[in-house]
């Protein structure tokens, strides 16, 4: 029976890691200057629950802070149940982070100029979230739920977030107008911009690539443990200064993963083969295969 990577238990040292740590701090920080310095004070939304977070709150006057634990409950199971332990309890540290900063940290709003707003706004939310992407958390769970619905409906990750951010920008538009949906929209784009840059540019779908010593165990825990497909070519690896004649066969693991899966399968590959030379490469479309889960039989 192949050894079980995949997160089963906390990683307490994972956790508390003070690089994570840091990442989830600034990226929090961040998130709450965007919030509050310039999004909030003129309803500006963003995408996922910080955009229904701020409509709840301009809606039914909910305290924003209340609002951003409520509402990340759910994506914070979901992750428990489809990510991980581990990014369940670091998601958890950085929605309370986020909430505690929300509640008692004043900031004044910065700027009255709209798009001013909205490209600021967009870039300090966005590069927050990337942060704290880092860190191996989340702070704006749509992506979370999105990859648990695509399991059970066969959507894409982007069909669905889309399909999210329509419904927050329509109800914008008819409770505070066609222009703050429109602005939201510019603040969405320009976060979603930022959250890439920040995480290297990943895209929706990545292709990992990676040559081991160990790699029927790798194979294993990336469809047995992921549920994930795989490519496997074959290839040399060798030609080194030196000793460019000696060279070895080899077999180079391909699968198609999202940015919350790379940490896992990084992590993963830290207990198989520390050893193990891995590439990533963004994609820009991908198709076929088993990037989309089938929808369960009824």
């Amino acid at each position: 029976m192949a050894k079980k990577y995949k997160s089963d238990r906390v990683d307490w040292k994972h956790v508390w890691s003070l690089k994570n740590f840091l990442h989830i701090l600034a990226g929090t920080g961040l998130a709450v200057l965007a919030m509050k310095g310039f999004m909030i004070p003129n309803r500006f939304m963003d995408g996922g629950v910080t955009g229904i977070s701020i409509l709840l709150h301009e809606l039914f006057h909910i305290n924003i802070s209340i609002l951003v634990i409520a509402l990340n409950l759910l994506f914070i199971y979901l992750g428990y149940r489809n990510i991980g332990k581990t990014f369940a309890v670091q998601t958890t540290i950085a929605v309370i982070i986020l909430s505690l900063g929300l509640l008692f940290i004043d900031i004044k709003p910065i700027t009255s100029d709209k798009l001013l707003i909205a490209i600021f706004g967009g870039i300090l939310i966005g590069s927050g979230v990337g942060l704290v992407i880092r860190g191996g958390g989340v702070i704006d769970g749509a992506e979370v739920i999105a990859v648990f619905t695509r399991r059970k409906v066969g959507f894409s990750n982007s069909e669905i977030i889309m399909l999210i951010n329509c419904v927050i920008f329509a109800i914008a538009a008819l409770e505070f107008g066609i222009e703050t949906a429109m602005y939201s929209v510019i603040t969405y784009f320009t976060a979603t911009r930022a959250t890439n840059y920040v995480v290297d540019g990943i895209e929706e779908f990545t292709a990992m690539n990676i040559v081991s010593s160990r790699q029927e165990e790798i194979k294993s825990f990336i469809v047995n443990e992921l549920g994930k497909g795989i490519t496997v070519y074959k290839g040399e690896r060798g030609y080194l200064p030196g000793s460019f004649d000696i060279k070895t066969d080899c077999e180079i693991i391909v699968t198609i993963v999202t940015r919350l899966e790379i940490k896992q399968i990084q992590d993963a590959l830290a207990q198989i083969d520390p050893k193990a030379f891995v590439f990533v490469q963004s994609i820009k479309e991908a198709s076929g295969g088993i990037l989309k889960a089938k929808p369960h039989a009824k």
